[in-house]
């Protein structure tokens, strides 16, 4: 089960998805298929076809989008948050070995493309939830479990003017 939380910025990238896949992209497609019908024999028309094609992946993406838009809640980091980590925060973690690694843990609609961000039902985001600096964290990973000890917790606070 998907968590539905997002953060403002990944809630503004879903937006922008969005708005230019329909004010945009779908413009720009729709004629291409009206020219491409206009030129007849759509059977053997190959511009149609891919067009169409095209058009169905836009308009799947953006009943996909609008439908989790509606779903995820927007989740703001606050004051009360500091120096714990919860969903929002940018944490930096250290192991045994000396690895350190740094994420923000935020919505599973925002991991994709970014190695800098994990998602809040990822083990290692549940496993540091709540914990505080020099916390130890024990991940279970399939190799077996992992001690990680948290050496920093950030917010991206709003501003407060």
């Amino acid at each position: 089960m998907k968590t539905n939380l997002i953060t403002p910025e990944g809630m503004a990238k879903l937006q922008a998805e969005l708005d230019h896949l329909w004010r945009e992209y779908r413009p720009e497609i729709t004629k291409k298929v009206a020219w491409a019908a206009s030129l007849g024999d759509r059977s053997e028309n190959a511009d149609y076809k891919e067009n169409k094609r095209v058009l169905r992946q836009i308009d799947k993406r953006v009943r996909f989008l609008r439908k989790r838009i509606e779903e995820v809640t927007v989740v703001t980091p606050s004051a009360q948050q500091l120096g714990k980590v919860f969903f929002g925060a940018r944490v930096e973690i250290e192991n045994d070995e000396g690895e350190t690694l740094t994420f923000k843990i935020v919505g599973p609609d925002e991991i994709y493309g970014r190695k800098d961000y994990i998602s809040i039902d990822s083990p290692m985001a549940r496993a540091l939830l709540k914990k505080s600096v020099d916390d130890e964290a024990i991940v279970t990973t399939p190799t077996g479990d992992k001690v990680w000890y948290i050496n920093k917790i950030d917010y991206q606070l709003p501003d407060s003017h």
